[in-house]
């Protein structure tokens, strides 16, 4: 007599293939995501504290603003992605920034 294998274990590892390999993927792109929002925040500072050092460098002076930076230097924020909290202390003093993520 043969052994016949039931529909549903034949059926099992193709289930579970179109159960995992989605998730894997969801699993993937949120951390991948997470890495891009990161560096995103990251360079965005940057940007920022660099504007701020060359108008220092070349005007005597810290903006006392982000808009100041944003008109006179070329400096670009994606609003939607974060918050830059521009702090001014003096025009000798270099200001506080930090990037926040908007969730």
């Amino acid at each position: 007599m043969g052994h016949r294998i039931s529909p549903l274990r034949r059926v099992a590892p193709v289930l579970v293939l179109l159960v995992l390999i989605p998730l894997a993927l969801l699993f993937a792109s949120r951390f991948l995501g997470g890495r891009a929002d990161a560096e995103t925040l990251e360079l965005t500072e940057q940007a920022v504290r660099r504007a701020a050092v060359q108008c220092y460098a070349l005007e005597g002076f810290y903006p006392s603003s982000l808009d100041y930076l944003k008109d006179h230097y070329g400096v670009t924020v994606d609003e939607d992605r974060c918050f830059v909290a521009y702090q001014y202390v003096a025009a000798n003093l270099m200001p506080d920034i930090t990037v926040l993520p908007i969730s």
